[in-house]
Protein backbone atom coordinates (compact mmCIF):
# COMPACT_ATOMS: atom_id res chain seq x y z
CA UNK A 1 0.00 0.00 0.00
CA UNK A 2 2.81 2.41 0.91
CA UNK A 3 4.53 1.65 -2.39
CA UNK A 4 1.31 2.36 -4.32
CA UNK A 5 0.92 5.72 -2.54
CA UNK A 6 4.50 6.61 -3.45
CA UNK A 7 3.91 5.75 -7.13
CA UNK A 8 0.69 7.79 -7.11
CA UNK A 9 2.59 10.74 -5.63
CA UNK A 10 5.25 10.55 -8.35
CA UNK A 11 2.58 10.40 -11.04
CA UNK A 12 0.82 13.40 -9.57
CA UNK A 13 4.05 15.40 -9.69
CA UNK A 14 4.80 14.63 -13.36
CA UNK A 15 2.56 17.37 -14.76
CA UNK A 16 4.22 19.87 -12.45
CA UNK A 17 7.64 18.89 -13.76
CA UNK A 18 6.53 19.17 -17.37
CA UNK A 19 4.89 22.51 -16.59
CA UNK A 20 8.22 23.82 -15.35
CA UNK A 21 9.47 23.91 -18.93
CA UNK A 22 9.19 27.50 -20.12
CA UNK A 23 6.91 28.08 -23.11
CA UNK A 24 6.86 31.44 -24.82
CA UNK A 25 3.58 33.18 -25.49
CA UNK A 26 5.23 35.17 -28.27
CA UNK A 27 7.17 32.63 -30.39
CA UNK A 28 7.47 28.85 -30.47
CA UNK A 29 8.77 27.08 -33.60
CA UNK A 30 7.17 23.73 -32.72
CA UNK A 31 3.81 23.51 -34.48
CA UNK A 32 2.68 20.57 -32.35
CA UNK A 33 1.96 18.40 -35.39
CA UNK A 34 5.42 16.99 -36.09
CA UNK A 35 6.53 20.08 -38.03
CA UNK A 36 8.39 23.25 -37.14
CA UNK A 37 8.43 26.79 -38.48
CA UNK A 38 11.73 28.61 -38.93
CA UNK A 39 13.44 30.28 -37.24
CA UNK A 40 13.83 27.79 -34.40
CA UNK A 41 15.37 30.62 -32.36
CA UNK A 42 13.86 34.01 -33.17
CA UNK A 43 16.63 35.74 -31.24
CA UNK A 44 20.13 37.02 -31.82
CA UNK A 45 22.24 33.89 -31.40
CA UNK A 46 24.68 34.95 -34.09
CA UNK A 47 27.37 32.64 -35.49
CA UNK A 48 25.74 29.59 -33.88
CA UNK A 49 27.55 26.31 -33.42
CA UNK A 50 26.08 23.05 -32.17
CA UNK A 51 27.38 19.63 -31.18
CA UNK A 52 25.63 16.39 -30.30
CA UNK A 53 26.26 14.34 -27.18
CA UNK A 54 24.09 11.27 -27.69
CA UNK A 55 20.54 12.57 -27.90
CA UNK A 56 21.45 15.93 -26.33
CA UNK A 57 22.39 18.97 -28.37
CA UNK A 58 24.36 21.97 -27.11
CA UNK A 59 24.45 25.35 -28.85
CA UNK A 60 26.65 28.36 -28.26
CA UNK A 61 26.94 31.67 -30.10
CA UNK A 62 28.89 34.91 -30.29
CA UNK A 63 28.44 37.18 -27.27
CA UNK A 64 30.95 39.98 -28.03
CA UNK A 65 31.03 42.43 -25.08
CA UNK A 66 27.94 41.04 -23.31
CA UNK A 67 28.44 39.26 -19.97
CA UNK A 68 27.89 36.53 -18.97
CA UNK A 69 29.11 35.39 -22.35
CA UNK A 70 29.11 32.23 -24.46
CA UNK A 71 25.47 31.26 -23.83
CA UNK A 72 24.82 27.53 -23.60
CA UNK A 73 21.48 26.31 -24.93
CA UNK A 74 20.24 22.72 -24.75
CA UNK A 75 17.81 20.79 -26.92
CA UNK A 76 16.57 17.24 -27.37
CA UNK A 77 15.32 17.72 -30.93
CA UNK A 78 17.13 20.75 -32.47
CA UNK A 79 13.81 22.65 -32.51
CA UNK A 80 12.98 23.25 -28.85
CA UNK A 81 15.77 25.07 -27.00
CA UNK A 82 16.31 26.43 -23.50
CA UNK A 83 19.16 28.40 -21.95
CA UNK A 84 21.05 26.31 -19.38
CA UNK A 85 23.98 28.59 -18.58
CA UNK A 86 26.99 30.52 -19.82
CA UNK A 87 30.57 29.37 -20.25
CA UNK A 88 32.18 32.78 -19.65
CA UNK A 89 31.53 34.87 -16.54
CA UNK A 90 34.27 37.50 -16.89
CA UNK A 91 36.18 38.85 -19.88
CA UNK A 92 39.86 39.61 -19.39
CA UNK A 93 41.65 41.90 -19.11
CA UNK A 94 39.26 43.54 -16.67
CA UNK A 95 40.68 47.00 -17.31
CA UNK A 96 39.42 46.66 -20.89
CA UNK A 97 36.15 44.78 -20.51
CA UNK A 98 34.91 46.51 -17.36
CA UNK A 99 33.86 49.15 -19.90
CA UNK A 100 31.42 48.63 -22.73
CA UNK A 101 33.45 47.40 -25.72
CA UNK A 102 30.91 47.17 -28.51
CA UNK A 103 31.74 44.58 -31.15
CA UNK A 104 34.81 43.33 -29.29
CA UNK A 105 35.35 40.24 -27.16
CA UNK A 106 33.85 36.86 -28.12
CA UNK A 107 33.58 36.34 -31.90
CA UNK A 108 32.12 33.22 -33.57
CA UNK A 109 32.78 30.31 -31.17
CA UNK A 110 32.81 26.59 -31.93
CA UNK A 111 31.67 23.86 -29.53
CA UNK A 112 32.93 20.27 -29.72
CA UNK A 113 32.61 17.04 -27.72
CA UNK A 114 35.83 15.09 -27.19
CA UNK A 115 36.84 12.57 -24.50
CA UNK A 116 33.72 13.20 -22.34
CA UNK A 117 34.43 16.93 -22.40
CA UNK A 118 32.83 19.88 -24.13
CA UNK A 119 35.29 22.38 -25.60
CA UNK A 120 34.49 25.90 -26.78
CA UNK A 121 37.02 27.85 -28.86
CA UNK A 122 36.60 31.47 -29.93
CA UNK A 123 38.62 34.29 -31.38
CA UNK A 124 39.07 37.67 -29.74
CA UNK A 125 40.37 39.66 -32.74
CA UNK A 126 42.51 41.87 -30.49
CA UNK A 127 44.02 39.18 -28.25
CA UNK A 128 44.01 35.73 -29.80
CA UNK A 129 42.28 32.36 -29.72
CA UNK A 130 40.84 31.15 -26.42
CA UNK A 131 39.33 27.95 -25.08
CA UNK A 132 37.15 26.83 -22.17
CA UNK A 133 36.02 23.31 -21.36
CA UNK A 134 33.60 21.44 -19.12
CA UNK A 135 33.10 17.75 -18.27
CA UNK A 136 30.05 15.98 -19.61
CA UNK A 137 28.30 14.01 -16.86
CA UNK A 138 26.05 10.99 -17.02
CA UNK A 139 23.40 10.93 -19.75
CA UNK A 140 25.08 13.75 -21.62
CA UNK A 141 24.48 16.46 -19.02
CA UNK A 142 26.72 19.47 -18.55
CA UNK A 143 26.74 20.76 -14.99
CA UNK A 144 26.31 24.49 -14.48
CA UNK A 145 29.37 26.22 -13.10
CA UNK A 146 31.81 23.56 -14.33
CA UNK A 147 33.36 25.56 -17.15
CA UNK A 148 37.08 26.17 -16.81
CA UNK A 149 38.75 29.56 -16.79
CA UNK A 150 39.60 30.83 -20.30
CA UNK A 151 42.94 29.66 -21.68
CA UNK A 152 44.81 31.51 -24.43
CA UNK A 153 45.67 28.88 -27.03
CA UNK A 154 47.28 31.23 -29.57
CA UNK A 155 48.09 34.85 -28.76
CA UNK A 156 47.94 37.52 -31.44
CA UNK A 157 45.68 39.85 -33.41
CA UNK A 158 43.44 39.15 -36.36
CA UNK A 159 42.58 35.48 -35.80
CA UNK A 160 38.82 34.79 -35.68
CA UNK A 161 36.29 31.98 -35.95
CA UNK A 162 38.45 29.03 -34.80
CA UNK A 163 37.24 25.43 -34.86
CA UNK A 164 39.14 22.31 -33.73
CA UNK A 165 39.11 18.82 -35.22
CA UNK A 166 40.41 15.78 -33.36
CA UNK A 167 41.47 13.28 -36.01
CA UNK A 168 41.17 9.49 -35.83
CA UNK A 169 44.78 9.18 -34.67
CA UNK A 170 44.26 11.63 -31.77
CA UNK A 171 46.03 14.58 -33.39
CA UNK A 172 44.28 17.92 -33.17
CA UNK A 173 43.98 20.59 -35.86
CA UNK A 174 42.49 24.07 -35.86
CA UNK A 175 40.99 26.06 -38.71
CA UNK A 176 40.44 29.82 -38.43
CA UNK A 177 39.52 32.89 -40.44
CA UNK A 178 41.04 36.36 -40.41
CA UNK A 179 39.66 39.82 -39.62
CA UNK A 180 40.72 42.39 -42.19
CA UNK A 181 40.32 45.17 -39.62
CA UNK A 182 43.19 43.67 -37.58
CA UNK A 183 45.17 41.42 -39.93
CA UNK A 184 44.95 43.47 -43.13
CA UNK A 185 43.49 40.53 -45.11
CA UNK A 186 40.40 38.32 -45.04
CA UNK A 187 38.50 35.69 -47.07
CA UNK A 188 41.34 33.31 -46.15
CA UNK A 189 41.11 30.12 -44.06
CA UNK A 190 44.17 28.66 -42.34
CA UNK A 191 44.84 25.29 -40.65
CA UNK A 192 47.51 24.50 -38.08
CA UNK A 193 48.17 21.63 -35.70
CA UNK A 194 47.49 21.92 -31.98
CA UNK A 195 48.76 19.73 -29.19
CA UNK A 196 46.64 16.63 -28.70
CA UNK A 197 44.94 18.22 -25.69
CA UNK A 198 44.03 21.27 -27.77
CA UNK A 199 45.79 23.77 -25.51
CA UNK A 200 48.56 25.18 -27.72
CA UNK A 201 49.76 25.43 -31.32
CA UNK A 202 52.57 23.04 -32.30
CA UNK A 203 52.50 23.85 -36.01
CA UNK A 204 52.51 26.95 -38.15
CA UNK A 205 49.39 28.05 -40.09
CA UNK A 206 48.88 27.06 -43.70
CA UNK A 207 46.38 28.69 -46.05
CA UNK A 208 43.94 26.02 -47.20
CA UNK A 209 41.38 28.29 -48.92
CA UNK A 210 41.36 31.78 -50.42
CA UNK A 211 37.90 32.96 -51.37
CA UNK A 212 39.21 35.80 -53.51
CA UNK A 213 36.50 37.65 -55.42
CA UNK A 214 34.35 34.63 -56.22
CA UNK A 215 33.81 33.71 -52.58
CA UNK A 216 34.75 36.92 -50.81
CA UNK A 217 34.29 37.21 -47.03
CA UNK A 218 34.87 33.50 -46.52
CA UNK A 219 34.90 33.14 -42.71
CA UNK A 220 33.25 31.26 -39.85
CA UNK A 221 34.71 27.84 -40.81
CA UNK A 222 33.60 24.63 -39.10
CA UNK A 223 35.87 21.55 -39.29
CA UNK A 224 34.61 17.94 -39.65
CA UNK A 225 35.69 14.52 -40.87
CA UNK A 226 33.29 12.18 -42.66
CA UNK A 227 34.01 8.92 -44.46
CA UNK A 228 37.70 9.69 -44.87
CA UNK A 229 37.15 13.24 -46.13
CA UNK A 230 38.14 16.38 -44.27
CA UNK A 231 35.31 18.89 -44.53
CA UNK A 232 35.28 22.65 -43.94
CA UNK A 233 31.86 24.30 -44.00
CA UNK A 234 31.88 28.09 -44.14
CA UNK A 235 29.87 31.09 -45.30
CA UNK A 236 30.93 33.56 -47.96
CA UNK A 237 29.51 36.65 -49.59
CA UNK A 238 28.73 38.65 -46.45
CA UNK A 239 26.11 38.51 -43.73
CA UNK A 240 23.05 39.85 -45.54
CA UNK A 241 23.46 38.40 -49.04
CA UNK A 242 25.90 35.53 -48.68
CA UNK A 243 25.75 31.79 -49.22
CA UNK A 244 26.97 28.55 -47.64
CA UNK A 245 30.07 26.71 -48.90
CA UNK A 246 31.24 23.16 -48.36
CA UNK A 247 34.78 22.06 -49.18
CA UNK A 248 36.49 18.71 -48.93
CA UNK A 249 39.95 17.17 -49.17
CA UNK A 250 41.66 13.86 -48.47
CA UNK A 251 44.38 15.82 -46.65
CA UNK A 252 43.81 18.06 -43.65
CA UNK A 253 45.97 20.72 -45.35
CA UNK A 254 44.21 20.47 -48.72
CA UNK A 255 43.92 21.29 -51.50
CA UNK A 256 40.15 21.54 -50.98
CA UNK A 257 37.53 21.40 -53.71
CA UNK A 258 34.57 23.70 -53.04
CA UNK A 259 30.82 23.93 -53.81
CA UNK A 260 27.92 26.16 -52.86
CA UNK A 261 25.44 24.04 -50.93
CA UNK A 262 22.83 26.63 -49.87
CA UNK A 263 21.78 30.14 -50.91
CA UNK A 264 18.67 32.30 -50.86
CA UNK A 265 17.47 31.34 -54.31
CA UNK A 266 13.75 31.98 -54.77
CA UNK A 267 13.06 32.27 -51.03
CA UNK A 268 12.81 35.36 -48.85
CA UNK A 269 15.43 33.99 -46.43
CA UNK A 270 18.47 36.17 -47.11
CA UNK A 271 22.06 35.21 -46.36
CA UNK A 272 21.36 31.64 -45.19
CA UNK A 273 24.76 30.56 -43.93
CA UNK A 274 27.27 30.12 -41.05
CA UNK A 275 26.34 27.45 -38.61
CA UNK A 276 26.67 23.81 -37.64
CA UNK A 277 26.24 20.43 -39.27
CA UNK A 278 24.84 17.87 -36.82
CA UNK A 279 24.67 14.10 -37.34
CA UNK A 280 22.10 12.80 -34.85
CA UNK A 281 21.76 9.60 -32.85
CA UNK A 282 18.86 8.76 -35.18
CA UNK A 283 21.16 8.78 -38.25
CA UNK A 284 19.82 12.06 -39.61
CA UNK A 285 21.77 15.11 -40.77
CA UNK A 286 20.81 18.71 -40.07
CA UNK A 287 22.29 22.18 -40.42
CA UNK A 288 21.61 25.14 -38.14
CA UNK A 289 22.45 28.53 -39.62
CA UNK A 290 21.72 32.18 -39.06
CA UNK A 291 19.64 34.65 -41.04
CA UNK A 292 20.08 38.39 -40.61
CA UNK A 293 16.90 40.09 -39.35
CA UNK A 294 18.21 43.62 -39.02
CA UNK A 295 17.24 45.08 -35.66
CA UNK A 296 16.43 41.60 -34.31
CA UNK A 297 19.97 40.40 -35.03
CA UNK A 298 20.91 37.04 -36.51
CA UNK A 299 18.28 34.42 -35.79
CA UNK A 300 18.68 30.65 -36.10
CA UNK A 301 17.16 28.39 -38.78
CA UNK A 302 17.21 24.59 -39.10
CA UNK A 303 17.58 22.76 -42.42
CA UNK A 304 17.78 19.08 -43.39
CA UNK A 305 21.00 17.91 -45.06
CA UNK A 306 21.12 15.46 -47.96
CA UNK A 307 24.46 13.65 -48.45
CA UNK A 308 23.30 11.39 -51.31
CA UNK A 309 25.50 13.18 -53.86
CA UNK A 310 28.54 13.04 -51.63
CA UNK A 311 28.07 16.72 -50.79
CA UNK A 312 25.96 18.20 -47.98
CA UNK A 313 23.08 19.74 -49.95
CA UNK A 314 21.04 21.77 -47.45
CA UNK A 315 17.35 22.60 -47.27
CA UNK A 316 15.20 22.13 -50.37
CA UNK A 317 17.88 21.27 -52.96
CA UNK A 318 20.06 24.09 -51.71
CA UNK A 319 17.38 26.63 -50.79
CA UNK A 320 16.25 27.08 -47.18
CA UNK A 321 12.92 25.75 -45.93
CA UNK A 322 10.62 28.02 -43.95
CA UNK A 323 8.73 24.99 -42.57
CA UNK A 324 9.67 21.31 -42.40
CA UNK A 325 9.12 18.14 -40.42
CA UNK A 326 10.95 17.87 -37.09
CA UNK A 327 14.06 15.74 -36.56
CA UNK A 328 13.53 12.32 -35.05
CA UNK A 329 13.72 12.47 -31.26
CA UNK A 330 12.69 10.55 -28.16
CA UNK A 331 11.40 13.79 -26.62
CA UNK A 332 8.05 15.50 -27.16
CA UNK A 333 8.63 18.41 -24.75
CA UNK A 334 7.98 21.89 -26.12
CA UNK A 335 10.29 24.41 -24.48
CA UNK A 336 11.59 27.87 -25.41
CA UNK A 337 14.37 30.18 -24.19
CA UNK A 338 13.45 32.02 -21.02
CA UNK A 339 11.93 35.52 -21.28
CA UNK A 340 9.79 36.15 -18.18
CA UNK A 341 11.44 36.74 -14.84
CA UNK A 342 9.86 36.98 -11.39
CA UNK A 343 13.33 37.56 -9.84
CA UNK A 344 12.55 35.15 -7.00
CA UNK A 345 15.87 33.35 -7.42
CA UNK A 346 18.31 35.98 -8.65
CA UNK A 347 18.63 36.76 -12.34
CA UNK A 348 17.25 34.51 -15.04
CA UNK A 349 19.71 33.11 -17.56
CA UNK A 350 18.44 35.39 -20.34
CA UNK A 351 20.03 38.51 -18.83
CA UNK A 352 23.39 40.02 -19.76
CA UNK A 353 25.25 43.18 -18.82
CA UNK A 354 26.91 45.41 -21.42
CA UNK A 355 30.31 44.83 -19.74
CA UNK A 356 31.78 42.84 -16.85
CA UNK A 357 29.44 42.78 -13.87
CA UNK A 358 30.23 44.86 -10.78
CA UNK A 359 28.42 44.28 -7.49
CA UNK A 360 27.43 47.97 -7.33
CA UNK A 361 25.35 47.52 -10.50
CA UNK A 362 22.71 45.32 -8.93
CA UNK A 363 21.89 42.44 -6.63
CA UNK A 364 18.90 40.20 -5.95
CA UNK A 365 16.90 40.95 -2.82
CA UNK A 366 15.26 38.74 -0.21
CA UNK A 367 11.77 39.93 -1.20
CA UNK A 368 11.85 38.66 -4.78
CA UNK A 369 13.05 41.77 -6.60
CA UNK A 370 16.21 42.58 -8.47
CA UNK A 371 17.71 45.87 -7.30
CA UNK A 372 19.60 48.07 -9.75
CA UNK A 373 21.52 50.92 -8.13
CA UNK A 374 21.68 54.38 -9.71
CA UNK A 375 25.23 54.41 -11.03
CA UNK A 376 26.76 57.83 -11.65
CA UNK A 377 27.35 58.88 -15.22
CA UNK A 378 30.66 60.46 -16.30
CA UNK A 379 30.86 64.24 -16.44
CA UNK A 380 31.11 64.11 -20.25
CA UNK A 381 28.08 61.80 -20.58
CA UNK A 382 26.36 61.95 -23.95
CA UNK A 383 24.41 58.68 -24.20
CA UNK A 384 23.96 55.18 -22.82
CA UNK A 385 26.25 53.76 -25.51
CA UNK A 386 29.23 53.71 -23.15
CA UNK A 387 27.32 52.71 -20.01
CA UNK A 388 28.27 49.25 -18.68
CA UNK A 389 25.45 48.72 -16.15
CA UNK A 390 22.64 48.03 -18.63
CA UNK A 391 20.78 44.82 -17.77
CA UNK A 392 19.38 43.51 -21.05
CA UNK A 393 17.92 40.50 -22.81
CA UNK A 394 17.33 39.60 -26.46
CA UNK A 395 13.97 40.03 -28.18
CA UNK A 396 12.73 36.51 -28.94
CA UNK A 397 9.82 37.20 -31.30
CA UNK A 398 8.88 39.65 -34.05
CA UNK A 399 5.80 40.80 -32.12
CA UNK A 400 5.52 40.91 -28.33
CA UNK A 401 4.65 43.02 -25.31
CA UNK A 402 6.94 43.26 -22.27
CA UNK A 403 5.49 44.64 -19.03
CA UNK A 404 7.58 45.28 -15.90
CA UNK A 405 6.55 46.20 -12.37
CA UNK A 406 9.14 48.56 -10.89
CA UNK A 407 9.72 50.80 -7.86
CA UNK A 408 12.14 53.71 -8.03
CA UNK A 409 13.62 54.80 -4.70
CA UNK A 410 15.32 58.17 -5.05
CA UNK A 411 17.32 60.07 -2.45
CA UNK A 412 18.51 62.96 -4.61
CA UNK A 413 17.48 64.92 -7.68
CA UNK A 414 18.46 63.31 -10.95
CA UNK A 415 18.37 59.70 -9.73
CA UNK A 416 16.45 57.70 -12.30
CA UNK A 417 15.60 54.30 -13.70
CA UNK A 418 13.41 52.62 -16.25
CA UNK A 419 12.92 50.44 -19.28
CA UNK A 420 15.22 50.79 -22.30
CA UNK A 421 15.40 49.43 -25.86
CA UNK A 422 19.10 49.56 -26.67
CA UNK A 423 21.06 49.63 -29.91
CA UNK A 424 22.94 52.07 -32.13
CA UNK A 425 19.78 54.11 -31.65
CA UNK A 426 17.94 53.72 -28.37
CA UNK A 427 14.98 54.95 -26.40
CA UNK A 428 14.04 54.56 -22.73
CA UNK A 429 11.01 55.26 -20.58
CA UNK A 430 12.59 56.66 -17.42
CA UNK A 431 11.35 57.83 -14.00
CA UNK A 432 13.49 60.75 -12.77
CA UNK A 433 13.32 62.56 -9.44
CA UNK A 434 12.86 66.30 -9.72
CA UNK A 435 12.44 68.11 -6.42
CA UNK A 436 9.72 66.49 -4.32
CA UNK A 437 8.11 64.62 -7.20
CA UNK A 438 8.97 62.47 -10.22
CA UNK A 439 9.06 63.18 -13.91
CA UNK A 440 8.24 60.50 -16.43
CA UNK A 441 10.60 61.01 -19.36
CA UNK A 442 11.60 59.53 -22.71
CA UNK A 443 15.36 59.50 -23.22
CA UNK A 444 16.19 58.91 -26.90
CA UNK A 445 19.37 58.91 -28.94
CA UNK A 446 19.79 58.55 -32.69
CA UNK A 447 23.35 57.63 -33.64
CA UNK A 448 24.56 56.74 -30.16
CA UNK A 449 27.41 54.73 -31.72
CA UNK A 450 28.53 57.90 -33.53
CA UNK A 451 28.75 59.99 -30.36
CA UNK A 452 25.42 61.76 -30.66
CA UNK A 453 23.84 63.07 -27.43
CA UNK A 454 20.53 61.79 -26.10
CA UNK A 455 17.45 64.02 -25.94
CA UNK A 456 15.02 64.06 -23.03
CA UNK A 457 11.29 64.67 -23.21
CA UNK A 458 9.16 65.08 -20.08
CA UNK A 459 5.77 63.40 -20.45
CA UNK A 460 4.19 63.72 -17.01
CA UNK A 461 4.80 64.72 -13.41
CA UNK A 462 3.95 61.98 -10.92
CA UNK A 463 3.60 62.16 -7.18
CA UNK A 464 5.43 59.68 -4.94
CA UNK A 465 3.70 56.48 -3.87
CA UNK A 466 5.51 56.64 -0.53
CA UNK A 467 7.91 58.86 1.42
CA UNK A 468 10.43 58.06 4.14
CA UNK A 469 9.58 59.70 7.45
CA UNK A 470 12.96 59.24 9.10
CA UNK A 471 15.35 62.21 8.80
CA UNK A 472 18.47 60.17 7.89
CA UNK A 473 18.99 59.79 4.14
CA UNK A 474 15.27 59.95 3.28
CA UNK A 475 13.95 58.66 -0.04
CA UNK A 476 10.76 59.09 -2.03
CA UNK A 477 9.32 56.14 -3.91
CA UNK A 478 7.25 55.62 -7.03
CA UNK A 479 5.57 52.34 -8.01
CA UNK A 480 4.81 52.02 -11.70
CA UNK A 481 4.21 49.52 -14.49
CA UNK A 482 6.32 50.14 -17.60
CA UNK A 483 5.57 48.53 -20.95
CA UNK A 484 7.00 48.18 -24.44
CA UNK A 485 5.07 46.75 -27.38
CA UNK A 486 7.22 45.62 -30.32
CA UNK A 487 5.89 44.93 -33.80
CA UNK A 488 8.19 44.42 -36.78
CA UNK A 489 10.85 46.59 -35.16
CA UNK A 490 8.52 49.45 -34.13
CA UNK A 491 8.45 50.04 -30.36
CA UNK A 492 5.65 51.75 -28.45
CA UNK A 493 6.07 52.74 -24.79
CA UNK A 494 3.33 52.94 -22.14
CA UNK A 495 2.90 53.20 -18.36
CA UNK A 496 0.28 52.46 -15.73
CA UNK A 497 -0.23 52.89 -12.01
CA UNK A 498 -2.47 49.81 -11.66
CA UNK A 499 -1.47 47.43 -14.50
CA UNK A 500 -4.94 47.88 -15.97
CA UNK A 501 -5.16 51.25 -17.68
CA UNK A 502 -2.03 52.07 -19.68
CA UNK A 503 -1.15 55.48 -21.04
CA UNK A 504 0.87 56.01 -24.21
CA UNK A 505 4.31 57.43 -23.42
CA UNK A 506 5.62 59.38 -26.40
CA UNK A 507 5.99 58.54 -30.06
CA UNK A 508 6.87 55.07 -31.45
CA UNK A 509 10.57 54.30 -31.82
CA UNK A 510 12.30 52.34 -34.59
CA UNK A 511 14.37 49.59 -32.99
CA UNK A 512 17.94 49.41 -34.33
CA UNK A 513 20.64 46.77 -33.90
CA UNK A 514 23.85 47.27 -31.93
CA UNK A 515 27.36 46.55 -33.17
CA UNK A 516 27.32 42.93 -34.40
CA UNK A 517 24.35 42.23 -32.11
CA UNK A 518 20.61 42.79 -32.35
CA UNK A 519 18.76 45.38 -30.33
CA UNK A 520 18.11 44.39 -26.71
CA UNK A 521 15.69 45.53 -24.04
CA UNK A 522 15.85 45.72 -20.27
CA UNK A 523 16.65 48.11 -17.47
CA UNK A 524 18.82 51.10 -16.68
CA UNK A 525 19.41 52.90 -13.37
CA UNK A 526 21.59 56.03 -13.24
CA UNK A 527 22.27 59.43 -11.74
CA UNK A 528 24.22 62.46 -12.89
CA UNK A 529 26.64 62.27 -9.97
CA UNK A 530 26.94 60.49 -6.63
CA UNK A 531 26.62 63.19 -3.98
CA UNK A 532 25.72 61.01 -0.99
CA UNK A 533 23.69 57.78 -1.23
CA UNK A 534 22.58 55.87 -4.29
CA UNK A 535 18.95 55.40 -5.14
CA UNK A 536 17.72 52.22 -6.75
CA UNK A 537 15.27 50.61 -9.13
CA UNK A 538 13.62 47.50 -7.74
CA UNK A 539 12.27 45.30 -10.55
CA UNK A 540 9.57 43.02 -9.17
CA UNK A 541 8.90 41.17 -12.40
CA UNK A 542 8.88 41.36 -16.19
CA UNK A 543 6.45 39.32 -18.31
CA UNK A 544 6.38 38.75 -22.05
CA UNK A 545 3.06 38.27 -23.81
CA UNK A 546 1.77 38.32 -27.36
CA UNK A 547 1.35 41.76 -28.86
Amino acid sequence: MQKMKYIALLLSLCPLWVGAQYRSAAWSPDNGDGTYTNPVLYADYSDPDVCAVGEDYYLTASSFNCIPGLPILHSKDLVNWEIIGHALQVQEPRKVFDKAQHGKGVWAPSIRHHNDTLYIYWGDPDQGIFMVKAPVGEKGKVESGKWSAPMCVIAGKGMIDPCPLWDDDGRCYLVNGWANSRAGFNSVLSVRELSADGTKAIGLPRIVFDGGQLNHTAEGPKFYKREGWYWILCPAGGVEKGWQLAMRSRSVYGPYECKRVMEQGRTDINGPHQGAWVHTAFNEDWFLHFNDKGAYGRVVYLQPVDWSTGWPIMGNRGEPYARYHKPKSSSAIIVNPQENDEFNDGLGLQWQWHANYHQFYGQPTANGCYRLYTIEQPSDFRSLWDVPNLLLQKPTAPHFTATAKVRLASKEDGQRGGLVVMGRDYSALVITRQGDSFQLQRHTCKGADEGQAETRQTLATLQPSERDTIPYSPAIYLDLYLRITVSDGSVSFAYSSDNKRFHTAGEPFAMRQGKWIGAKFGFVAACDSLKASRGWLDVDWIRITKK
